[in-house]
């Protein structure tokens, strides 16, 4: 069964562009800085420690010009794309400021043409100093200006070009993660919930057997319990009170079946109640507690789900007053619900999440501990 599509968040351009641009500004402008600083100091020690200060503010205002002029030129031809694409309904791509070095090295002309020489100005301004045509050849200033210029741009070109490889390749490694870790859930999800629904029916046959009358009233609800779960089940987190909501519907159908044998506490703090869990969490904990801790005592027994905050986690407790774990040897049943809520715990969450199976406080029953980051990642 497929669940509904959820509706697709809509992302202006300008923003995803500012997510995309920004980690590269910031790597520009601390590139930058090391550069100019770089350039500074290696014309003092070439002019034998004169004028450090000057040559500075000379190094910062060229080199910063050029590199507002070349990068400012792609990412407002990146916005330019976007809002084009956005305008003609198509959808938003990718990284549009990824480098296209046939497309780009006219920019790169166009900053080290025009760059040093407004950089100069700038740096003139600031100083109160004159500087002479960076045009002029017979000049050895601008000859330096211009050698350095071109190749401080050719640097910074291939640390951009190495930067934007080194980036691309981690995206895609990150986008393959995490289609690795959805299919590994999907294929988790899709073995239990068959195991679910066959325990259920199970239950269903035995009761027809001996009560029609209640196996009725027990298909009624299983068949409203399935519209609700088998739904949500497909999203990959939902609010612990939808975890806990559904797990209410499912002990309805086995109060159906066991009556007042089944007795039911549920403790949901609303401190927790919208912390997102995986789906059908707790459901394999709570079919354990019941078919082999309470059904096979004659009085049945007390199940008692609770929820609290704990040191910065996430604790979900499944106790029953049952047979116990040592009365009877696990079915594979019993080991499958166990090791699929250990698996989708690691696949989600790695060794941040943990479920430890143990006798009852008083050494009656058993006690199921689930312990969740409250952190989505």
């Amino acid at each position: 069964m497929n669940a509904t599509a959820a509706s697709p968040v809509t992302v202006s351009p300008g923003r995803a562009l500012w997510q995309q641009a920004a980690p590269r500004v910031r790597r520009g402008l601390l590139f930058m800085v090391v550069l100019t600083l770089g350039i500074a100091l290696l014309l003092t020690v070439m002019d034998a420690g004169k004028g450090f200060l000057p040559k500075l503010v000379y190094s910062t205002c060229i080199g910063f010009t050029c590199w507002l002029l070349i990068d400012g030129v792609r990412m407002a031809g990146a916005a330019g794309w976007q809002l084009w694409r956005h305008h003609r309904g198509l959808p938003l791509a990718d990284d549009p400021m990824a480098i296209r070095w046939l497309a780009f090295m006219p920019v790169v002309l166009i900053g080290v043409a025009a760059g040093p020489a407004l950089g100069v100005r700038l740096a003139d301004a600031l100083l109160g100093a004159t500087s002479p045509p960076l045009w002029h050849w017979a000049s050895p200033v601008s000859r330096v200006t211009l050698f350095i210029t071109v190749l401080a741009t050719a640097i910074s070109v291939t640390v951009i070009w190495l930067q934007e490889r080194v980036a691309s390749a981690r995206a895609q490694a990150e986008a393959a993660r995490r289609a690795q870790t959805e299919a590994q859930l999907r294929l988790l999800q899709s073995q239990l919930e068959p195991h679910m629904l066959f325990n259920t029916l199970a239950n269903l046959r035995v009761l027809i057997g001996l009560d029609a009358e209640r196996a009725q009233q027990m298909l009624d609800r299983l068949i409203a319990y399935l519209r609700a779960t088998l739904q949500a089940s497909r999203r990959e987190r939902h609010p612990l009170r939808d975890e806990f909501a559904r797990l209410s519907d499912y002990l309805e159908l086995m109060q159906v079946r066991m009556g007042p044998r089944l007795r039911v506490h549920i403790h949901l703090p609303t401190a927790c109640a919208e912390v997102p869990v995986p789906p059908l969490i707790l459901q394999p904990l709570v079919e354990n507690s019941i078919q082999h801790g309470l059904e096979p005592k004659v009085s049945g027994g007390e199940l008692t789900i609770r929820a609290q905050v704990d040191h910065g986690q996430l604790r979900l407790e499944v106790a029953d007053t049952g047979v116990g774990l040592g009365s009877a040897p696990p079915s594979q049943g019993t080991q499958f619900g166990l090791e699929q809520v250990r698996s989708r715990l690691s696949t989600l969450y790695g060794t941040r999440a943990s479920l430890l199976l143990q006798a009852g406080v008083d050494g009656t029953g058993a006690l199921a501990t689930l312990t969740l980051p409250l952190d989505t990642r």
